[in-house]
């Protein structure tokens, strides 16, 4: 059996033989127990605690306090390394269960997310295609308005002046705004979306020009229909609106399917138009025009009168408008001249027929300018202002016929003065 004891380094080293016999071991103080035999055998401390010895079958091995300490603490580690070797081995299948359950939730979280990410993909890819589609829907729209006002300004006859009706220039077409490369997919589609909102935003306000165009003239023509038909009403005459050598096989008017309400609108203008033209052609050959120039002066009106020449009353078959001799006389409608030469009391007269039982007469001419049978227009010089024939002075005698029946030229040159202003 092995013998633990320590002594102090100071002792005395004693030799071998002295520990032949076993040492007894101390007595207690005040007669106490006597120490366990156990205790005598085991290991024997120095309080000063400097040196430890090991003694078995007389042989004694003597540690220094490091390596004691060094030898416990390799035990307790190994102690402990035991224990929880021992642990890990009792618990090992749960903790690989649970080791393995937390790497296959981590796994699945990160398929999750791979999934959610790619799914996320898709969905901005389908949303870009979906924009794109989009913009190209719209831009495709937008270039189809442009081109339908553009032959709406073709059509309403104004393509040297797109601010009349609103055109924009053809070809144009809308351009991306430019962005870096920094700028993100959904400000590229902002920018885009902006530069297709104001392109349409233009056309909606050339749309609106163009209709409201459509629609003063569409006025303009009835207004002046109105005015053409009132004046040739008060004078008695009938408005004819279709020329009287006209005709041809009926074709019906046929209006873009894409563009039915501007068709229409169209179609009231040009009809409005076509009126009013063939009743300004009609008022070409009324007259309605003064036959001098400038401010003239009115010597006698139509009506009855005391007769210049005898002082007896007498009916006065025109008007008599006093100037200078020699003054051109101009024609007040356009016709064909009936009679150019001497006509009794009207001296050198000048007569034209208008149609539609209407003719001029123009008298006291010093020169006539024109021959039977030629044909003139609104304004054409007919003669000279003279004072041949019944006359007291230079001056011109002018006469409106209505299918040979004489009425007041005054009537004529009133409604001259309303339909084109003096």
């Amino acid at each position: 059996m092995s013998q633990w004891t320590s002594r102090s380094q100071q002792t005395a080293r004693i030799h071998p033989h002295q520990y032949s016999a076993r040492p007894r071991a101390p007595r207690p103080i005040d007669g106490g127990p006597r120490w366990p035999e156990s205790h005598e055998r085991g290991c024997e401390t120095n309080r000063n605690g400097t040196a430890y010895t090991l003694a078995h079958a007389g042989k004694q091995v003597r540690f220094g306090p490091v390596v004691f300490w060094i030898a416990v603490g390799t035990v307790v580690i190994m102690a402990a390394w035991s224990i929880a070797s021992a642990t890990y081995l009792a618990f090992r299948d749960d903790v690989l269960r649970t080791l393995i359950t937390r790497q296959a939730e981590q796994q699945f979280a990160y398929e999750d997310r791979i999934a959610e990410l790619r799914a996320q993909i898709d969905r901005t890819t389908s949303r870009q295609l979906l924009d794109q589609e989009q913009f190209e829907q719209k831009l495709d729209e937008l270039l189809r308005r442009q081109s339908l006002l553009e032959s709406r300004a073709t059509a309403l006859g104004s393509g040297t002046d797109p601010a009349t009706t609103g055109s924009i220039r053809p070809g144009a077409k809308p351009s991306e705004p430019a962005t870096g490369s920094q700028r993100s997919d959904r400000g590229r589609q902002s920018s885009i979306g902006a530069a297709l909102s104001r392109l349409e935003a233009a056309l909606d306000r050339v749309e609106h020009r163009q209709a409201l165009a459509v629609s003063q003239m569409q006025d303009r023509y009835e207004n002046r229909v109105r005015q053409i038909r009132g004046a040739l009403a008060q004078l008695g005459l009938k408005a004819q609106a279709t020329a009287p050598a006209s005709g041809g096989p009926f074709v019906p008017v046929k209006l873009a399917s894409e563009d039915q309400a501007f068709g229409r609108a169209l179609l009231r203008v040009n009809l409005a138009r076509a009126d009013a033209n063939a009743l300004s052609t009609t008022l070409l050959k009324v007259p309605l025009r003064k036959p001098m120039a400038g401010d003239i002066d009115e010597s006698s009106p139509f009506g009855i009168r005391t007769d210049p020449i005898v002082h007896e009353a007498a009916m006065h078959t025109g008007i008599d408008f006093r100037g200078d001799t020699g003054d051109p006389i101009r024609a007040t409608a356009a016709g064909t001249v009936t009679i150019a030469g001497w006509s009794g009391g009207y001296g050198k007269m000048v007569e034209i027929d208008h149609g539609n039982g209407l003719a001029t007469r123009y008298g006291h001419l010093s020169e006539i300018d024109v021959a039977i049978g030629d044909t003139v227009r609104a304004g054409s010089i007919v003669g000279k202002l003279g004072s041949t024939g019944r006359s007291t002075g230079p001056h011109l005698h002018y006469e409106v016929r209505v299918k040979g029946e004489a009425v007041d030229p005054q009537r004529f040159l009133d409604a001259g003065e309303r339909l084109f202003g003096g």
